[in-house]
């Protein structure tokens, strides 16, 4: 089979060389690059990587997924869409070639999007981003998805037999996505998706109101069924009375979410979080213990990092101190810093719960 991998880039000369080693079990690579100032250019093409340059205005970026599937030839069997800060693991196209039959059409692969401080994943999920050359195209402005428009899709979801992982430039500026979502948005007012992200969106902007109206905007959707994302929208919206200092509102959304996902630990720590903030260390602590109940980790990029890391076993080892509960505590201050050993403030917690249990 012919393999070939395509990617739109702008101004990532540091990740190219990782990225072309990591690619390179490809036949071909072809890359648009929509107007690079530094050398990311003259690096890909020394790599032997075939690049075209072309300024997409006004910008979105479904329009240049769709210049760079253009350079794929048409006679390739199947095309790997990766973005230059993301690294497969090694041995990927074997793999590929071993799980590809006809019929398929895309396949769902393993993708690590974040990793912890200790270099392991912390949120992790499926990706779909490897398919067929024709029949698929790329739509919305922002958060683009690959969209099927044959007859008959076939996909096939592959576990962790293909890893992608995501090692992304902190710095890199995200400001054009809100006024892309706005755009998304306005253009499919019934896309139960974008309109969660725009929610969200207005949420790390701290547009407390907007977001509030756009989530429940998600929430009525007729599309709106994916009961983690409603979950999800329901924690935003939370956060956002929280930071509106209109608590009950704000407990009232954390148990319409929990209610939607019994089965997350995700609406608990925030319950939790909440009843701690306020000095409400019971109701934390009844929180924490229904959250440790919940021991598996769903595949999806709904998880958030506190719910999974030492925070959970550190608000609770605090809630124990204060409800003079000092075994449990010690127990609980324990296991966070099992998981975040170099943290000093765990451990002078720790000397203080000591003092007080002898």
């Amino acid at each position: 089979m012919k393999i070939c991998v395509y990617a739109i880039c702008k101004n990532e000369e540091q990740f190219v060389d990782r990225w072309v080693d990591s690619m390179n079990e490809a036949d071909e690579i072809y890359v648009l690059d929509t107007g690079s100032k530094d050398k990311t250019v003259n690096k890909l093409k020394k790599r032997g990587v075939k690049v075209r340059v072309k300024r997409i205005k006004p910008w979105r970026f479904d329009v240049a997924r769709n210049e760079s599937l253009k350079l794929v030839p048409e006679d390739v069997d199947i095309c790997v869409c990766t973005d230059l800060d993301e690294v497969f693991d090694k041995g990927w196209r074997k793999r590929l070639e071993e799980i590809w039959e006809k019929d398929i059409t895309r396949i769902a692969y393993n993708y690590n999007w974040s990793f912890d401080k200790y270099n392991k994943p912390s949120v992790n999920f499926y990706i779909e981003k490897i398919h067929t050359r024709n029949d698929y195209i790329w739509t919305h402005p922002v958060h683009e998805v690959l969209t099927y428009i044959g007859n008959n899709e076939e996909i096939v979801k592959t576990d962790d037999i293909i890893t992608l992982n995501h090692y992304p430039d902190s710095n890199k500026s995200r400001g054009q996505y809100l006024s892309l979502l706005e755009l998304s948005v306005k253009e499919d007012p019934t896309d139960d998706r974008n309109m969660h992200y725009l929610g969200r969106e207005y949420m790390y902007y701290g547009k407390w109101n907007e977001c509030i109206d756009t989530l429940i905007k998600h929430l009525s959707l007729e599309k709106a069924t994916w009961k983690d994302e409603r979950s999800a929208s329901m924690r935003f919206i939370s956060r956002a009375y929280v930071n509106l200092k209109r608590y009950d509102e704000a407990r009232m959304w954390l148990t319409k979410a929990i209610n939607e996902t019994p089965y997350l630990r995700e609406p608990y720590v925030e319950m939790a979080y909440l009843e701690y903030s306020q000095n409400n260390f019971d109701k934390a602590y009844d929180m924490i213990n229904k959250a440790l109940k919940i021991k598996d980790k769903t595949k999806s990029y709904i998880n958030e990092n506190f719910c999974w890391d030492s925070t959970i076993y550190d608000i609770s080892s605090i809630c124990c101190y204060n409800l003079g509960m000092f075994e449990e505590s010690l127990e609980h201050i324990n296991k966070a810093i099992e998981i975040n050993p170099n943290d000093e403030r765990l451990k002078e917690n720790k000397r203080i719960i000591e003092k007080h249990k002898d």
